[in-house]
């Protein structure tokens, strides 16, 4: 009763500080909010924060941010006693998770924009951010646990920093969009400089229980000069730039990669039946085009065995397009000789077959016109190809080409096989060895 009763009095207090505070200007609210900012660039080595790829690690993620939302008022108690949501089933979904001493005590989804689109994309409009340069990533299913959320940030800063060096380095990712709390909007804003896509809150979100939510969106390539212009010249515990940009944190554990994929999958058969079978009714309460779409990307036998069944009869006139569960972003150099002269053009390479590839190119290429491409597939895997482009998939600036291979060499075929096979990105190690 008594433990009830401060916990009243310390929410009444919060509500008061709250609401004293929204009465400044806002250039004062967020200067405050500066000024609270406490980031220890070394940690305690206890804390450790890792990509969450094991059953017990995914476990014990989903069932803080169940117990952080029931109690937020964001979700109804799941019998399983976690939160787990169709978007964690992705390939292009990665769960970060912070430890302490071996146990989770906090955690941060982070999706990018795959076959479900985004979760919030429900009820803001993302014109705006996808017109720009650069692939988009929703920060979703964020929470610390209770024993660790009053330690000045001391979980969440380096569940941040963790998320932006993965971010700029690993996910290929370039704008955040996210959608909180209207209590908690100005924090991103004064603090990380996320801006609002639309003014006013959206009343009903309902992939938070129906809470009111605000939108926003950072453009990290911009946010790094704009964190320098304005903590810069900061103290260390409380200089962003620093601590984001340019210091390293030992307590982070980032990914191992046999080549230059983007995303690092984590779903094993198993670990999908567990999860969205046996645990919780997820799979079984997907629609057909969901449904049609995870069997599009999960095509080896052994997803194929506990993934929702597909109704027979029902699929006529369903494109089922495969969908890669690696995406890539490997460096390339194409050697053309036009008018009796060698040409040497770089390309960024995006997808791969046994047979051809897809890279972006700055400047027009001519068709049909056979060249040598050296392609770097992984850090010392290279892979030399006679290529043609056959075909422009898409005007503009920077235009994506379809590139027809010759003969694929061995380390060619030994990437794209692997890739074909991989279940997670662990798999990819061995067969890049």
């Amino acid at each position: 009763m008594k433990k009830s009763l401060r916990s009243q009095l310390r929410k009444a207090a919060h509500e008061g500080v709250r609401h004293a505070v929204g009465f400044l200007p806002r250039e004062l609210r967020f200067a405050l909010f500066r000024s609270l900012i406490d980031c220890d660039p070394r940690p305690d080595p206890r804390l450790a924060l890792k990509i969450a790829e094991t059953r017990d690690e995914l476990e014990a993620c989903f069932r803080i941010l169940h117990d952080a939302y029931v109690a937020s008022g964001f979700m109804q108690p799941d019998p399983s006693g976690m939160r787990v949501t169709p978007y964690h089933a992705l390939p292009t979904t990665t769960t970060l998770a912070a430890t302490f001493d071996g146990e989770v005590v906090g955690t941060m989804s982070l999706i990018r924009e795959g076959v479900f689109g985004f979760p919030l994309q429900s009820v803001f409009d993302l014109s705006q951010v996808r017109v720009r340069e650069g692939r988009i990533a929703e920060i979703s299913a964020l929470a610390v646990h209770p024993a660790f959320r009053k330690t000045g940030g001391a979980i969440l800063f380096p569940l941040m920093k963790f998320m932006y060096e993965y971010c700029t380095q690993y996910f290929d990712t370039r704008h955040l969009v996210i959608a909180v709390n209207p209590n908690k909007i100005e924090l991103y804003e004064s603090l990380l400089l996320f801006e609002r896509l639309q003014q006013h809150a959206v009343d009903r979100y309902d992939f938070a229980n129906g809470a009111p939510a605000v939108g926003a969106t950072l453009d990290l390539q911009r946010a790094r000069v704009e964190f320098e212009a304005l903590y810069g010249r900061r103290c260390e515990r409380k200089n962003l730039h620093r601590y984001f940009v340019e210091s390293r944190m030992p307590n982070i554990a980032l990914p191992s990669r046999a080549y230059h994929t983007t995303n690092d999958p984590v779903m094993t058969p198993e670990l999908l039946d567990h999860f969205f079978n046996r645990r919780t009714s997820v799979f079984e309460s997907l629609d057909l085009r969901r449904r049609v779409l995870l069997h599009s990307i999960y095509d080896l036998p052994e997803y194929q065995a506990v993934l929702p069944p597909l109704p027979s009869g029902r699929l006529q006139g369903i494109a089922l397009r495969r969908h890669q569960r690696y995406s890539l972003k490997c460096p390339a150099r194409l050697q053309l000789g036009v008018g009796g002269e060698t040409a040497t053009i770089d390309l960024e390479v995006v997808e791969v077959s046994l047979s051809g590839f897809q890279a972006v190119a700055r400047r027009p290429l001519p068709l049909d016109t056979w060249g040598t491409a050296t392609v770097e597939l992984g850090l010392g895997v290279r892979s030399t190809l006679r290529v043609a482009a056959v075909r422009g998939v898409r005007p503009g600036a920077s235009q994506v080409y379809g590139f027809r291979i010759d003969q694929p060499d061995a380390a060619w075929r030994t990437c794209v096989l692997a890739l074909e096979g991989g279940r997670t990105h662990r798999d990819l190690l061995p067969q890049a060895a």
